[in-house]
């Protein structure tokens, strides 16, 4: 925020502008040759060529993100809008935004999940999105190309529509519904299989929505599916449901930090869902996600703010300084700290006020990726 110039978009015409940027402290930027008007690829300071993709700084790396997201965010309560009138304009608009996720996805390097500041947009449109996007990276890091990454993210970010056929209420799992509520609850997966012949979709998409709330041991419905007669995508889909219905409940009395759900999750993984996609997911997301609030080895509280896939124990955290209660957070490479680390997972209500009000942790998670590793491909079991 701290650039002189009207807008966040412009270029660059003059020395003077190119210096006034510099001048800021970036350390690294993104600069696109395509846009550029020079005959010729422009160096900085005699290291950049045309073919060289450089990353932007953090405070600029997080607008973008931001931005990527919210707009996804917005499609996906545009698909809600149009779905009873226009499924067939629904299905173009969530293609749309699978292919956005996608072109951001593959872009080149590696790929790791970060906690936004924000989640924009409602309950069910958040949900849908953090399922969606978890669900691709680990489609990735097993090593999925790009149509079948396609239709992973469509199916993950199509998974509940059926539930625009019910009655408000029952749109969500309550421990208190009765067997008939329950029955009509379960009625949203049928209905999401109607709507996805509706729009149109192919059947690698349509089996995501019919298989979401199977689990590997058969204990799922509607059909009571076990692990070898789910698709994979939809394997990988019904365990980040699971993960992200436990971090982003209906009931707030309900919520459980990203690294409680986690663990909850590995205890379950005998039985529920497939170990080494459990494995692949601690993998990708960490021993303590982003969005955990922790407290250091030098008794320090922070924000965990985005995953280091080769060190999960040593993630990239928000640090809440005690000396400096009214000033920002800074961000810290824990990987960088030989004799620092995460002593435990913590709660809002155990960091004091004017430190939580630095870190400030959302009630709502909303995952986002920046630029994993490749896995062999799970078999069930």
């Amino acid at each position: 925020m701290g650039h002189p110039f009207p807008r966040s978009s412009f270029m660059l015409r003059t020395e003077d502008e190119i210096g006034q940027v510099r001048s800021l402290g970036p350390t690294r930027l993104r600069w696109s040759p395509g846009r550029s008007r020079l005959p010729e690829a422009m160096p900085v300071d005699g290291r950049a060529s045309a073919d060289q993709v450089l990353a932007t700084s953090p405070a600029v790396a997080l607008a973008n993100t931001q931005h990527r997201y919210d707009a996804v965010a917005r499609a996906c309560q545009q698909i809600s809008q149009l779905l009873a009138e226009q499924p067939l304009q629904a299905a173009q608009v969530a293609k749309a935004a699978t292919e956005s996720l996608l072109d951001g996805m593959l872009t080149g390097g590696e790929i790791c999940l970060r906690a936004l500041p924000d989640g924009a947009g409602d309950h069910d449109s958040l949900h849908a999105l953090n399922v969606s996007v978890v669900s691709m990276l680990l489609g990735h890091v097993f090593g999925f190309g790009r149509a079948e990454l396609g239709d992973l993210g469509l199916g993950a970010l199509l998974h509940d529509i059926g539930k625009l056929d019910l009655p408000l209420p029952l749109r969500h799992l309550r421990g208190d519904l009765s067997q008939a509520e329950f029955a009509t609850y379960r009625s949203h997966v049928v209905a999401g299989v109607a709507q996805a012949g509706r729009m149109g979709l192919n059947a690698a998409v349509t089996a995501v929505l019919a298989q979401h709330h199977e689990m590997s041991d058969g204990s799922g419905f509607p059909e009571r599916r076990s692990a070898d007669r789910m698709s994979t995508a939809a394997r990988i889909v019904a365990m980040v449901n699971s993960y992200d219905s436990l971090c982003n409940p209906r009931d707030p009395n309900a919520v459980l930090t990203p690294h409680e759900a986690m663990s909850r999750m590995f205890a379950q993984s005998q039985s529920k869902f497939d170990m080494s996609m459990v494995n692949a997911l601690i993998r990708l997301l960490g021993v303590y996600p982003p969005g955990s609030l922790v407290q250091l080895t030098d008794d320090r509280f922070a924000l965990v703010h985005s995953v280091n896939t080769g060190r999960p124990m040593k993630p990239r955290v928000v640090v809440a300084d005690p000396a400096q209660p009214d000033g920002p957070a800074s961000l810290l490479h824990l990987d960088s700290c030989v004799d620092l680390g995460i002593r435990r997972s913590i709660r809002c209500a155990q960091v004091p006020a004017r430190q939580l009000s630095q870190l400030s942790p959302r009630a709502r998670i909303a995952y986002f990726f920046e630029p994993a590793p490749q896995l062999p491909l799970p078999t069930p079991g």
